[in-house]
């Protein structure tokens, strides 16, 4: 992630075409290890290609993979009916839980991928 993350301060400066050694001067100035195999790796896939469609591309990817989701609860059947409320009494707790941080990501007032 570093990489690319310096690769893309590069092009977020103007550089549109950063080299390995402007990606490794840019991890060395706050003290970064750059690893010229992978920065090698990175140069390789977005050569000839333009930045801002490689995101565009990316995010539609992403907004294809699921997230979250609803909690399966199996449960068995206790031999004296005891433990079979303290589960579902555990099941409320993580659902209120959940609700309770979806709630507050909302409170945020943006979102990452408008």
């Amino acid at each position: 992630m570093k990489v690319v993350a310096a690769y893309l301060l590069a092009v977020l400066g103007g550089n549109t075409t950063p080299s390995a050694e402007v990606i490794k001067d840019i991890l060395g100035s706050v003290g970064a290890d750059a690893e010229d195999d992978r920065i090698e790796l990175l140069l390789s896939e977005v050569k000839g290609k333009d930045i801002t469609e490689l995101i565009a591309s990316g995010r539609e990817k992403f907004a294809s993979v699921p997230s979250g989701g609803a909690a399966i609860a199996v449960s068995a059947p206790a031999a004296g009916g005891g433990a079979a409320p303290a589960a579902a009494a555990a099941e409320t707790k993580k659902e209120e839980k959940v609700e309770e941080k979806e709630e507050s990501d909302e409170d945020m007032g943006f979102s990452l991928f408008d």
